[in-house]
């Protein structure tokens, strides 16, 4: 019995975590390749959840590092869970031939083949096998750092954003990386690190793509250049990947203490408007269709409270119900600008709806019931004149 409730107790916790698949392509172009594809934790629970990919090339070592920030992030949901696809590239033996170029600085060879493998045949077998979302992320070291900047000399690029952790470039590509920059509609990110402690080569081209990039007015792409003191080509990377994956996602994490007090409650009005579109730029920009964190409503009500615009507790009771309809949210929120402009009838009549709705949080029907009760006997002192009944309203 113990043995059995063993089992199952491992199976189910096996579930709840990443899972790591081998697979391996036959690839007409370039032979037999295999690769690690990393799902998130939440994907078997979750079956209708697509997720942004993340290739990582140089995968048997590169793999790992960004699997781990990705891990402590979304346990934090301060990242997304995503999928990763680590390229087997056994370092000396295949890496260099991924990556070759001619002498005019463009993919040639089995470069030009691996390069087309990724688009042509990867990504197809990835879409068709996984969940995903069409938001592509590409990261490399060195040599293939350097090849990643050939997905853009693409006039449509199959990846939105690109790691490029000290990179050794090809002929021109300081310069042409820039130009395509310029050229490229389709919104962008763009990170790259270099290590203080690195060869004067990789670093001196680094810096005039950083400062060809800098140069660029009205730039409609995101790019971010780090050069870290002391770091050498390989210490360099463990500093990296954070820094590149959180400045990707930045505006994913819920609000927090110095963006509630240095962004939301300096504002004149609009907090509930910040939140909807905190969310509605997360879809634009990644595709995620999430529902906007209990926390952050938690947030923009502070900001309300603090700033006495009780006006906007109404549209933050719209947005609730939108996104947790039959729960007692979008109600709380009815009631309490009720409270607050000294209409106590309307707000215990709708601290009473919560009797048929499902709790969220502490926002239980006790907790409702409580409040409304709180109320009774107290006159009416309206401070602001009342929206519009709806003709719900009116029949009751």
């Amino acid at each position: 019995m113990k043995l059995r409730f063993l089992i199952i107790s491992l199976f189910a916790l096996s579930i709840t975590f990443a899972q790591r698949i081998p697979e391996s392509i036959e690839s007409k172009k370039i032979g037999t390749r295999t690769f690690t594809v990393i799902t998130p934790p939440s994907y078997e629970s979750n079956p209708g959840k697509r997720y942004p990919t993340l290739v990582v090339l140089d995968g048997e070592y590169l793999l790992d590092p960004f699997d781990g920030i990705l891990k402590y992030g979304s346990y934090w949901d301060d990242l997304p869970e995503m999928i990763l696809i680590g390229i087997n590239q056994n370092y000396s033996e295949t890496r260099f031939a991924d990556s070759e170029f001619d002498e005019a600085g463009f993919p040639a060879g089995s470069g030009a083949d691996f390069f087309e493998f990724i688009g042509q045949e990867l990504y197809p077998y990835i879409d068709k096998k996984y969940r995903t979302l069409p938001f592509r992320m590409i990261a490399g070291h060195d040599t293939t750092a350097g090849f990643l900047n050939f997905y853009l000399y693409k006039d449509n690029p199959i990846f939105n954003a690109y790691i490029s952790l000290a990179p050794e470039m090809a002929p021109e590509m300081e310069k042409r990386i820039a130009e395509r920059l310029t050229k490229i509609t389709k919104p962008l990110f763009y990170y790259q690190a270099t290590g203080e402690g690195d060869l004067k080569e990789i670093n001196e081209k680094a810096a005039e793509l950083d400062a060809n990039i800098k140069a660029i007015p009205n730039a409609t792409f995101k790019y971010q250049n780090d050069t870290f003191k002391g770091a050498s080509h390989y210490t360099l990377v463990a500093k990296a990947v954070p820094n590149a994956i959180y400045f990707i996602f930045d505006g994913y994490q819920p609000i927090s203490m110095v963006e509630f007090e240095d962004k939301i409650l300096k504002l004149d009005a609009g907090y509930t408007d910040y939140l909807i579109a905190k969310y509605d730029e997360l879809e634009k920009r990644f595709g995620f269709k999430m529902k906007p964190r209990l926390s952050d409503f938690k947030a923009i009500e502070a900001a309300i409270l603090k700033n006495k615009a009780y006006n906007e507790l109404m549209p933050l009771s719209d947005y609730a119900n939108k996104h947790y309809p039959k729960t007692t949210l979008g109600t709380y929120h009815e009631a309490l600008y009720y409270e607050k402009t000294g209409n106590y009838k309307k707000a215990i009549k709708s601290y009473q709806k919560a009797f048929t709705q499902e709790s969220i949080r502490e926002i239980t029907k006790d907790f409702m019931m409580n409040r409304a009760e709180a109320l009774k006997g107290k006159p009416d002192e309206p401070t602001e004149d009342l929206p519009v009944e709806t003709p719900t309203e009116k029949q009751e």
